[in-house]
């Protein structure tokens, strides 16, 4: 069994540090695939702004470099990919498959006895691992992607990176503002209050949660 991790460049420094345990734990080399981009930069070079609904980041930083990696040194027919999508996330299962054809690909956590996030993180620690930072106080995220600020989250979990990270919310602000000023009118959030949807930038956010 290999470990790969696709390494976005922007991920909390304690998931690094679990993702390290927890290969340690298991006796598993870990294979680290990297585009060499962040999603921002990635942004920047395909002039398209990350959303909730759209996420390029997804295909170029994570997909494309995992089955680079994997054409370059993995039969197909000799081998078995397993991804760590849960029980609540079963309707990506089919798409999934297509995508990694010829691979066979398989869902451990969408089969029974359909853990909990909580029962997950609850068999790491009496395993002796210690989960990734985000989880907890001040974070309490369900995910532990893109240190906090990935584009797919919404208004909610913005709003409160602002208030628990202030210093990545502001440079998460400048950098959407460098794209703002190249590509128009675009904005990773949208609002959608009073019935019509608009891009919503997070220096309209913060505005808007300071008042």
């Amino acid at each position: 069994m290999i470990l790969v991790f696709a390494d976005t460049l922007i991920e909390h420094p304690d998931l690094y540090r679990f993702s390290r345990d927890a290969a340690e734990q298991l006796g598993l080399p870990v294979v680290r695939v990297c585009d060499g981009r962040t999603p921002f930069e990635l942004f920047r070079d395909v002039r398209f702004l990350g959303n909730n609904r759209v996420a390029p980041c997804s295909r170029w930083l994570k997909q494309v470099p995992a089955r680079r990696w994997l054409e370059a040194h993995i039969d197909p027919h000799q081998a078995i990919l397993y991804v760590g999508i849960d029980h609540f996330e079963a309707h990506r299962t089919s798409s999934i498959t297509r995508g990694w054809a010829p691979w066979t690909v398989e869902f451990p956590m969408c089969e029974r006895p359909y853990l909990t996030k909580t029962e997950m993180l609850d068999w790491a620690i009496n395993l002796g691992l210690r989960p990734p930072a985000l989880y907890y106080p001040p974070y309490n995220l369900s995910h532990a992607n893109c240190s906090g600020f990935c584009v797919r989250a919404g208004i909610r979990q913005w709003a409160h990176m602002l208030a628990v990270d202030p210093t990545g919310f502001a440079a998460a602000e400048a950098t959407e503002q460098d794209l703002r000023d190249q590509l128009g009118d675009v904005a990773i959030l949208r609002d959608r209050r009073a019935g019509r949807s608009r891009p919503l930038p997070l220096s309209e956010l913060r505005t808007r949660a300071a008042a």
